[in-house]
């Protein structure tokens, strides 16, 4: 609902009370009093964390809708919302201090308000989508929080540190050839030791 008196924000409900939140933002009344709450660092979540903790929202939509627990279209809508978040359309919606109370409670909420949003506005018409009881169905903050740091991490490695270390050794490789003629004095106990090719260190 808009607010009257400032046409900038709408008021927003939940189990807390009303709250004034920005009129275009996707997320609700529990982001918004975390907003004001945690105004530590001015760092938010990375990329990589809001995407992984969107990929568990979308699984977690998909098992729920597989097992009757939420109904199928609104488990495909989650599905499709959360899968838009993941693919990093909506990453202004993450307002949220990374430092913050609690095990990550607010950025929980954060995402199940953005995605459940997302997901009434596929459905179209009157039909709601529950942030809590449809987008965080049969989860916790202790559940998904720490599952998206692991994933995040998991993706990290995948992503960005093998193939940072396949350049590095392709590179280490290049120079081992390039200086195996370079004969050099070797070291050991800060004194000189037998001779060893420049290209033999690269190697090891």
């Amino acid at each position: 609902m808009t607010d009257a008196s400032n046409p900038a924000t709408r008021i927003e409900r939940d189990s807390m009370g009303e709250m004034e939140v920005p009129a275009d933002a996707l997320y609700g009344a529990s982001t918004q009093r975390a907003v004001l709450n945690f105004p530590t660092s001015g760092q938010r979540f990375p990329r990589r964390f809001i995407r992984a903790l969107a990929l568990i929202k979308a699984a977690a939509a998909e098992t729920n809708g597989a097992l009757g627990l939420v109904d199928v279209p609104v488990a495909a809508a989650i599905t499709e919302a959360a899968i838009a978040v993941a693919d990093g359309g909506h990453d202004e919606q993450f307002p949220i201090d990374i430092y913050q109370t609690g095990s990550g409670t607010s950025t929980n909420t954060n995402m199940n308000e953005v995605v459940a949003h997302l997901a009434a506005a596929r459905l179209g018409g009157d039909r709601k989508v529950h942030p809590n009881d449809d987008v965080n169905r049969c989860q916790s903050s202790n559940d998904v929080i720490p599952t998206a740091l692991q994933l995040a991490a998991a993706v990290a490695i995948e992503e960005d540190l093998i193939p940072a270390l396949e350049r590095l050794h392709t590179a280490l490789v290049a120079k081992e050839r390039e200086l195996w003629p370079v004969v050099k004095t070797g070291r050991t106990h800060l004194q000189d030791a037998t001779p060893i090719r420049l290209g033999q260190e690269f190697r090891g």
